[in-house]
């Protein structure tokens, strides 16, 4: 059995107010494309269709034409659950009448796997489906205290139940798949994504998901990502687009499962070339390069995020002449000369274990060393001789 595995296709959003809609559906064409080329017996589709509960009527359209060129008239069956942007009840409410054409639509978690038919594979899977899990969606409160690890660790333990439960349900006689929008502790986050955890508190373990499925489609990172920590074969599959500069070029594909009944999965990525990229501009020898980029044709089609090095201010004409010579620049961000030598006596200043604890913060995505890291930390500083020690904060300064 192939399967072919997407997510957080986020039909509807925009960049800065600019529409992505002709690159949304050239995307989807393209998948749709890979889904023949690739001969894919099923498709699953991790959630987010949307990126708001009340998506344009041009998004629902585009969304409803993609599933069906999916499900190839009934002949490949093709399972979409919602995402935290997606809502529900208004995902589900036609699944009358996808069900006709094998496209199975999932708004809230539900009781039992479903088994579905894939003719094309003469096998049946086992999908224990389950939506984006919040305590709205899933009916209940799952911990009375305020205290962030007491809601971490109930949540947690909620839906490793879940997923126990759903695996009692996987047989030897099918291909046993877990499919799920949440976020796995240690995976690595986008700008893009809207968090839906509070803190820490709605996260998982890999250690939680079920070992018995043969593989775990996840939606909600945009990052396509391998989660090894996972007993199963455990992957986010990403946006199909590029949705904030966090994820300027970072490639984006779909996954493709080849899988039998009682056999180990094998996984291959294969990348999308559909939408424009977003691009990020350092223009650190000021105006001058910028335009020397543009008369060059650099990035035509891209979207741009600029950062420009200034002496002197940048005025309303400059600025409206370098929209008007790339009409794909998104952000311009002047930086000072003054500003920047500024800063950077303002580093070279800071004490040694400050500098330590922002580099911590840097490498770790804002977590704190605990005091007897930063003691460890001084005490090599000053176990070492005063040209070591010289070199070490100068290596440190300059990581700034």
């Amino acid at each position: 059995m192939r399967l072919l595995h997407t997510a957080d296709w986020h039909l509807g959003r925009t960049l800065e107010g600019r529409s992505r809609h002709s690159e949304q559906e050239a995307v989807m064409d393209e998948i749709c494309q890979i889904a023949e080329e690739e001969h894919i017996d099923a498709v699953i589709m991790a959630g987010d269709a949307f990126d708001t509960v009340n998506p344009p009527a041009a998004s629902e359209t585009l969304f409803y034409e993609t599933v069906h060129r999916l499900s190839n008239n009934g002949h490949r069956p093709i399972v979409v659950i919602s995402g935290n942007h997606d809502n529900p009840e208004r995902l589900q409410a036609s699944a009358p009448i996808a069900n006709v054409q094998a496209i199975t639509l999932i708004g809230k978690p539900i009781a039992q796997p479903l088994r579905i038919p894939v003719p094309a594979a003469g096998s049946d899977m086992i999908v224990s489906a389950v939506p984006y899990p919040s305590e709205s969606r899933l009916n209940e409160v799952l911990s009375v205290m305020n205290e962030e690890k007491d809601i971490q660790l109930a949540y947690e333990q909620r839906l490793a139940r879940v997923f126990s439960e759903h695996a009692k349900s996987f047989r030897k006689d099918t291909v046993n798949i877990m499919m799920s929008h949440l976020f796995i502790a240690g995976s690595r986050e986008s700008d893009s994504e809207r968090p839906i955890q509070v803190g820490g508190a709605y996260t998982v373990s890999p250690q939680s998901l079920p070992k018995e499925a043969q593989y775990i489609a996840l939606g909600h990172l945009h990052r396509p990502q391998t989660i090894h920590q996972a007993s199963a074969p455990t992957r986010y599959s990403g946006s199909p687009l590029a949705y904030s500069f966090s994820e300027a070029n970072q490639p984006k594909s779909v996954t493709v499962i080849d899988v039998e009944p009682s056999k180990t999965a094998s996984v291959k990525e294969i990348y999308l070339s559909a939408g424009r990229p977003l691009v990020k501009w350092q223009a650190k020898h000021g105006l001058n390069e910028v335009h020397q980029w543009l008369e060059e044709g650099r990035d035509s089609h891209a979207w741009i995020d600029l950062e420009i090095h200034l002496n002197g201010s940048l005025s309303i004409q400059e600025i409206q002449q370098l929209r008007k010579q790339h009409q794909g620049i998104i952000h311009i961000k002047p930086v000072y000369q003054l500003e920047e030598e500024k800063t950077k006596k303002q580093v070279a200043d800071m004490p040694i274990d400050e500098l330590f604890t922002r580099f911590y913060e840097q490498q770790t995505n804002g977590a704190q060393p605990e005091d007897d890291l930063i003691k460890l930390f001084l005490n090599l500083i000053n176990e070492d001789d005063n040209k070591d020690t010289v070199e070490q904060e100068a290596a440190l300064h300059a990581s700034y």
